[in-house]
This record gives structure tokens, sequence and C-alpha cells, in this order.
């Protein structure tokens, strides 16, 4: 046993490569030695990547910005032998928080829509319809189902009834901030207690928008890279 052993263990080292109908046999298993490939610099800002890119510091060679979603930027280089790339540096945006799709109270809703939405008109009504409601009951008005209406206080000592806007046109934060935030159409609906909720309606189509408005960004920073050939952006 011992011997055979041994013998097994000296076999190990014999390998013989075999051509038989045009195919490769071999007569112990090849493990392939791949190229080590780069692990990306991460960066939180689209700032970062063009700093990054100009400076050159790893490579000076052809590379690809891809757009990958509102929120990740990375560039890689080309093919290497084993079909892997380099990915140097990938930007991951900082977003504050807010949950599309959740009910609030009115001071956090109220919150939320100061500090994660870019001020417009349609925000500034909303705040001041959310700020001064007087009341707990939430009224449904008319008979389409969508409009609503809140007891709020509409002077210095006068309360009335205040149709709630619907729908809404707002900026939320929502990609790198270097770029101007899309803006779509949202759902504004109240509850009892008061709660508040916004529910996108716009089908996903501020995604497309963003991603453009990054591409854009990158192509005016980087102008001179991209007209000597170095630098590829797609989105």
């Amino acid at each position: 046993m011992i011997k055979e052993a041994l013998q097994y263990l000296i076999n190990l080292g014999n390998v013989e490569v075999k051509y038989e109908n045009e195919q490769v046999y071999s007569t112990q298993p090849l493990h392939l030695l791949k190229e080590p490939i780069a692990k990306p610099l991460e960066v939180r800002s689209l700032s970062g990547v063009v700093e990054y890119l100009k400076s050159k510091f790893d490579v000076n060679q052809q590379l690809m910005v891809h757009v990958n979603s509102p929120t990740e930027v990375v560039a890689f280089g080309a093919l290497n032998a084993n079909e892997n790339r380099n990915q140097f540096i990938q930007a991951n945006a900082l977003i504050p928080s807010f949950s599309f799709d959740r009910w609030y109270d009115a001071e956090e809703f109220n919150i939320k829509l100061q500090s994660t939405f870019v001020r417009n008109e349609d925000r500034d009504i909303m705040l001041k319809v959310v700020g001064n409601i007087k009341e707990e009951n939430v009224k449904t008005v008319g008979d389409d189902g969508v409009s609503q209406a809140v007891s709020a206080k509409v002077g210095v000592a006068t309360v009335a009834t205040v149709q709630v806007p619907n729908p809404v046109v707002l900026k939320p934060y929502r990609t790198f901030v270097e770029v101007d935030q899309p803006e779509s159409d949202f759902i504004f609906r109240m509850q009892n207690g008061p709660r508040c909720a916004l529910f996108e309606a716009d089908g996903g189509a501020w995604k497309l928008q963003a991603m453009k408005n990054i591409r854009t960004y990158l192509q005016e920073a980087l102008a001179e890279e991209i007209e000597a050939g170095k630098i590829v952006i797609i989105a």
C-alpha cells in the first residue's frame, strides 16, 4: 500500500498531453494561471473619478468609463488574455435616506421634505400644507379617488379646508450631487394621524435622465482626455 501510494504521488508530476479527434486531452487535471486584476479604488463623488483619471496615477492607456446606474460609475481597461478587465476606480454616490411608498408622521415628513429634496414650487406647497395641519382627519373629496383635503391653518387665526396637492413634481436627491437632480412626478397621499407618503409615478424614467446628466458632466470634465482618445464614456 505504501509503495502504491508513493508511486501515485510520483505520477502526479507526470502530465501527458494527447491530441485525438482534433481535441486536446491531458492525463492530469490542469489549472489555469490567471493574470491578476486590479481592485478598484472606491470614491464617493464624480469629481473624485475625474481627478483620478486626469492624474494618470496608475495607467496611461485608453479607459472606458461606464455610467452603470444613477449611483455608480466605474472606469476599466481592455480585456486581458483571460477575458477579464482591470477596474481602476469606482464611484458610489452618497444619497440621503428617503423611503418612497412608506408612511411618515407629519413632523418627520416635514423634515424629510426639507433635507432630502431640492427646493422647488411643489415642495414648498407641500410644506405649507403638512406644516399647518390642525386636525387629524383627512378627507377624500370628489369622486375621482385622487383628490384629498385637510383642515389646515391658512392665516394668523384662520382654519380652513385645504386641498392636498396631487400629483406633485419633485426633485429628491437620488444621484451624485455634482449633477442636476432629475425632476419627476409623485403621488402625494395622506392618512388620518396625520400621516404622509409619496409614491413614484414616472415608471423609473428619472434613472435614464440621471445617467444622462452624469454622462454630460463627465464629458465636459474630461473633454481633453476624450479628444485625445484616452477616455470613452458610455451610459
